[in-house]
């Protein structure tokens, strides 16, 4: 069953208004008050949508965040029963040193179709490939930039890879450099890293390497709207990491996870910049008006495109 598009602007506008909350912190050295202003008009938004929701990608668990936790309930109670990821803040440090790429995420699925993440490392890949046997997370880096370039009929040095600029992928950043490929180097934010495979405009043809598993989720409810490919493996590096994975209901530690996997049903996703990046524009203040640009998309209306959108402060 199909998720109701008068969702949309309902999400939109949670997303936006959130975006604004934090935009007021934008260079103001502070990422803990800007992720919590976000967090807080957050939830005042949902809370005034009428369904129920449950978060099941936020902030950590009950005793480790008290702000849009695993488990809270959403909305008026009103309507349909609905699964919801949130990232109020992805870049806080963008957001905290004036830099671009700051975002507000939700994705919202249909009951029990959203991969429920714990809260480790992920190892992902995602691409704007339709045929499932070009790429594979289990390849070594040199087949898949191969297998990618033959696809797009491209050499490899015509390819562009964005990839978190971590110590721990100094092995792969320097594979890449030796089979010449361009390389697209990202500080935080890999929601927005994966999305850029979505279209020629960011000139980006593969997203790769270790980054956060929730945002993995909520990148994949995207991607799946954009028909791309994604693949995943969550990574657990301690005891606690894996027990709280098994209580979650992850049996299989060591799984590949493919899209359909991650979101099994239809879903809104909504990416509102705070600050400009490369996705979208960032919050735009005209006196007592702000304007927002926003990534949408709905996977059973086959809707995909960024709008602006102007309101009142």
């Amino acid at each position: 069953m199909a998720i109701d598009k008068k969702f949309i602007d309902q999400i939109v506008n949670v997303t936006s208004k959130a975006a604004l909350a934090s935009y007021h912190l934008v260079g103001k050295k502070d990422k803990v008050a800007a992720d919590k202003a976000a967090v807080d008009k957050m939830r005042t938004e949902l809370n005034k949508i009428d369904m129920e929701g449950e978060v099941v990608i936020g902030e950590g668990e009950l005793d480790e965040a008290p702000m849009l936790f695993i488990g809270e309930k959403l909305g008026t109670k009103k309507g349909p029963k609905l699964d919801i990821a949130v990232d109020p803040l992805e870049g806080t440090n963008f957001v905290a040193n004036n830099l671009p790429g700051a975002l507000s995420v939700i994705s919202v699925a249909e009951k029990s179709n959203l991969l429920n993440a714990p809260e480790t490392y992920m190892n992902k890949i995602s691409a704007n490939v339709s045929d499932p046997n070009i790429i594979d997370l289990d390849n070594s880096v040199k087949k898949n930039i191969y297998n990618l370039a033959e696809y797009k009929d491209k050499q490899p040095s015509d390819l562009t890879a964005c990839i978190l600029d971590r110590p721990r992928h100094k092995e792969i950043i320097n594979e890449l450099k030796n089979l010449k490929v361009n390389l697209k180097l990202i500080t935080d934010g890999d929601v927005s890293g994966a999305l850029l495979v979505t279209d020629q405009k960011y000139n980006v043809d593969i997203f790769l390497g270790i980054g956060g598993g929730p945002e993995g989720v909520l990148a994949a409810s995207a991607l799946d709207a954009f028909d791309c490919f994604f693949q995943c493996r969550f990574l657990f590096d301690t005891i606690e990491d894996k027990t709280r994975a098994k209580k979650m209901g992850i049996i299989d530690l060591e799984k590949k996870y493919h899209l359909k996997e991650i979101i099994t049903g239809d879903s809104i996703f909504c990416a509102t910049g705070i600050t400009s990046g490369d996705l979208v524009s960032g919050i735009n203040i005209d006196s007592n008006d702000f304007t927002s640009e926003t990534l949408i998309t709905h996977k059973s209306a086959g809707l995909k495109k960024i709008i602006k959108n102007k309101q009142k402060i």
